[in-house]
């Protein structure tokens, strides 16, 4: 049999080059960045600084999804690449969390324009996800109709059979012999990150039964005895535990804890959320700061628990609880950068937000490099809204 002639010319090389070439150019951001220590004077009311906050997500990364109307998404990275503003890349976790923050902005100050961001987000998502609201992973769907669900809820606004498409889809995804839904659809590991905010929504959504397993299972099943913090999740069959500790693993156990106390009224959940709010204010924070992530996906681990601390503290009366809000706030204030005027979070809130040498750049591992993900920036977000809805409460 003839084989086809494997030789490279010169020109199928000269054509990969030039693809190589328009490839990383596209990749490439495409502004530039100003970025300084603040230089702004410090507005002394949390909502003004939370509606700071906001601006600057929305200014630098809130775009048109692919020029539709009413559609908008979050750009993964600022300055965004051509292949971001195309959003190959879009993130469907991190843009439920934009979603929810914009959900946090329109009940602060709720204006048209807050409630048709609410609207553009979420159908930014259906659209950018293709295949209808949900996916293969139940942590992602989980986050979503949490968001969903408030939007609902807090502002009157809806998405035809949104909630209710993941809803079934959650419990589509319950493993009875595990008592729990998985991380992904068909896998064997079953994490705090899948089943906290899985919790939280069925609690919301009326399954309190599911919701109460759940929060047994993290219990139980997940809970280092030592520490009182929550691990990270483990294999089913088998029984093989990850024990790393993240802080929202720690946020979301707080959030369905204190969603359970609410709405059973067992004391069981008050005792599980106030133990661990204190276990996490004892080993995750410092000088009350909560701990300081990474930046990608672990960029809104320290928001997510700044939120269901603050839900603890609105619905438990967990002072504890406030006080790591508020100082965290006041830290992650104090060290921003600014770019135009607008905030610039860091990873570590207790540490400045270092700008880089030469102006408009992003040199590689820097904590100002990290401060390009919207999921680092989202945290400083959500961070101060909860400082706002504490401060409004008279926390």
């Amino acid at each position: 049999m003839d084989r086809p002639n494997r030789r490279v010319s010169r020109r199928s090389v000269l054509m990969a080059a030039g693809a190589s070439v328009v490839l990383t150019a596209m990749a490439q951001p495409t502004e530039a960045a100003m970025i300084t220590r603040r230089i702004s004077a410090d507005p002394e009311d949390a909502g003004q600084r939370a509606a700071l906050a906001e601006r600057a997500i929305v200014r630098r990364h809130v775009r048109t999804l692919w020029g539709r109307p009413r559609t908008r998404l979050g750009l993964l990275v600022w300055p965004a690449s051509l292949l971001d503003l195309a959003f190959v890349r879009w993130c469907y976790w991190w843009q439920a969390h934009l979603l929810d923050c914009a959900v946090d902005a329109a009940c602060r100050a709720h204006t048209p324009e807050h409630l048709d961001r609410v609207v553009a987000i979420a159908r930014g998502i259906r659209t950018r996800n293709l295949a209808g609201w949900t996916n293969e992973y139940y942590d992602d769907m989980a986050w979503l109709v949490l968001a969903l669900e408030r939007a609902d809820r807090l502002l009157g606004v809806r998405f035809g059979d949104a909630i209710g498409d993941l809803r079934s889809a959650l419990i589509a995804g319950w493993n009875p012999a595990a008592g729990a839904v998985p991380w992904r659809s068909g896998d064997d590991f079953y994490n705090t990150p899948a089943i906290g905010p899985a919790g939280i929504a069925m609690a919301r959504l009326g399954e309190l039964p599911r919701a109460g397993q759940l929060a047994d299972f993290l219990h139980t099943r997940l809970r280092d005895t030592d520490s009182g913090l929550i691990l990270d999740g483990i294999h089913e069959p088998g029984g093989r535990i990850d024990r790393t500790v993240h802080t929202y693993s720690q946020g979301v156990t707080i959030g369905l804890e204190t969603e359970l106390a609410m709405r059973t009224g067992e004391s069981d959940h008050r005792g599980r959320a106030a133990a661990l709010v204190r276990a996490t204010a004892h080993r995750l924070t410092d000088a009350g700061v909560i701990a300081a992530a990474s930046g990608n996906d672990s960029g809104l681990f320290m928001g997510i628990l700044a939120r269901y601390l603050a839900e603890s503290a609105l619905a438990l009366g967990d002072t504890t609880a406030a006080n790591i809000v508020h100082a965290s706030a006041r830290a992650a204030w104090a060290h921003r950068a600014e770019v135009d005027g607008l905030p610039l979070f860091g990873v570590d809130w207790s540490r400045a937000v270092t700008p880089p040498k030469d102006p408009g750049t992003f040199p590689p591992a820097t904590p100002a490099n990290l401060s390009r993900d919207l999921s680092v920036q989202l945290s400083g977000w959500m961070l101060l809204e909860a400082d706002y809805r504490l401060t409004a409460a008279g926390y």
